[in-house]
Order: structure tokens, then C-alpha cells, then sequence
């Protein structure tokens, strides 16, 4: 019984031995039939008003946390908001326009090296005019 049993292990091990002997093989494609799906591409944000964007900042209390040249703010709680074309470029996530709607409804998306997540996420509930017209007076 010994011996059957070292001979089956010893063929076992010669028949594993010799799998994968000429290398791993992979399937390639022959070809690609059919269409691509078409990509997503993000609504356009409704046009806004940066003179009722300006009043908005200040009355959302967005003058507390950030610096903004235009708006009279020098605060350094959350990123300096004159170099918004900078971090967007830095962000790699759309255009200014885009990048500054979703600084603005999700917060946490991307933070600015140096700063903390301590923008609050309340700022999504706005109307839609209401966050169009904050990313016109911070995109003029």
C-alpha cells in the first residue's frame, strides 16, 4: 500500500511539474465588435449672477473661513479662494466652473493640501439658481 501511494504522489508531483512548463498563457482579443457606450457628460450649470453671488457669500457667512479678494475677506480657515483657478488645476476634476460647484456641494470631494474637511456639506441644500450664482461672482 506504501508503494502505491509513493507512486501516485511521485506521479502527481511529475504531472504538476510539467503543467505551466511553456509559461503562463493569456487570451488576447481577436477583435471588438459592436459600439462604445458614450461617456457622461455633466449638465451645464444655469447661468449665474455674480452680484447676487456676492451678496450670497457674505450672507452664507463664507467671508468667516476664506480669503476672496472681491468679496473684502482675508479669512485663512479654508483655502484662499483667489487662487480657485490654481487648486482647480491642481484638482484635475473639470473645469473651473465644475470644480468650484462641487467645492461648494461636496465639500470633501478634494481638499486643498494644507487645509482640514471642515466646510459644511449644508451648502448642497441651496437652490440650484442660488449655487449658480456663487460659482459666477467666485468664477468672474
Amino acid at each position: 500500500m506504501r508503494v502505491a501511494v509513493a507512486v501516485l504522489a511521485g506521479a502527481s508531483a511529475l504531472l504538476v511539474a510539467g503543467c505551466g512548463s511553456q509559461g503562463v498563457v493569456l487570451p488576447t482579443a481577436n477583435g471588438v465588435s459592436g459600439t462604445l457606450p458614450k461617456q457622461k457628460t455633466t449638465p451645464a450649470l444655469a447661468k449665474g449672477d455674480p452680484a447676487a453671488g456676492k451678496k450670497l457669500f457674505a450672507s452664507e457667512g463664507c467671508t468667516g473661513c476664506h480669503t476672496y479678494g472681491p468679496a473684502g475677506s482675508n479669512a485663512t480657515i479654508g483655502p484662499d479662494l483667489d487662487k480657485l483657478p490654481q487648486y482647480a488645476k491642481q484638482a484635475n476634476q473639470g473645469s473651473l466652473q465644475q470644480f468650484v460647484e462641487t467645492s461648494i456641494t461636496s465639500p470633501g470631494n478634494y481638499i486643498q493640501p494644507g487645509y482640514q474637511n471642515v466646510m459644511p456639506t449644508t451648502y448642497a441644500n441651496l437652490p440650484p439658481k442660488q449655487i449658480a450664482d456663487l460659482v459666477a461672482f467666485l468664477t468672474q
